[in-house]
């Protein structure tokens, strides 16, 4: 991994009082390195958006472009932990087109279920509730940041799509394993987000805050 821009002198602090004390240490160095990374194509999607403001000549809202780009920042989150785990740029990444797709598992729940048999049930829960977890954001940022009113169905559909093409990501640069798993667990996390979302906003017309 290429050097922090942002965390770096955090990070090596961390690292010298609990590099030896906690087993999983690699797992907060790629979480430090994803943040790092989603910091900096944050402060890019900034700049664009400031310029698309001022050349449309539109007035924001800084509600909305507060939310937009908290929303931004966990996109960017989500894909750096997930699959641009190695590199800052495109061209540091290498891609494998010739993988077997005899590698993708197309079966349901097999994997998950092999999980459930291993030494430590720490795999299977992360698995499982993380990747619930992890597009649960998804599901309420989509309608509550689009004008058009946008249905549990188009939500879950695009929530989906967005996994697909992570587990897609995945296969094509090798840094993950592609699980139709993954796929289920993060459309039913996008829903829940959805349901969330909804329900806030009928509590939020109920008692007209």
């Amino acid at each position: 991994m290429n050097k922090m821009i942002f965390l770096g002198p955090l990070y090596d602090y961390i690292y010298k009082l609990y590099a030896m004390k906690i087993n999983h240490f690699p797992l907060i160095r790629l979480s430090f390195y994803a943040v790092d990374k989603a910091i900096l194509y944050t402060l890019f999607f900034l700049v664009l958006r400031y310029i698309w403001i001022r050349f449309k000549k539109k007035n924001a809202h800084f509600g909305h472009e507060f939310w937009l780009t908290v929303f931004v920042f966990y996109v960017f989150l989500l894909f750096a932990l997930t699959v641009f785990r190695d590199g800052y740029f495109i061209w540091q990444f290498q891609f494998y087109f010739h993988r077997p797709l005899s590698q993708i598992n197309l079966v349901p729940l097999i994997e998950t279920y092999k999980l459930t048999k291993g030494q430590s049930l720490v795999d299977f829960f992360y698995n499982l509730y993380g990747n619930i977890v992890w597009f649960v954001p998804m599901g309420v940022f989509i309608p509550a940041l689009t004008k058009r009113h946008l249905g549990f169905l188009r939500v879950v559909l695009i929530g989906a799509l967005i996994s697909i093409s992570i587990e897609t990501l995945q296969f094509i640069l090798n840094t993950g394993v592609t699980d139709i798993d993954d796929v289920i667990f993060n459309t039913l996390g996008a829903a829940v987000g959805y349901l969330l979302f909804f329900v806030g906003k009928w509590i939020k017309t109920r008692i007209k805050i």
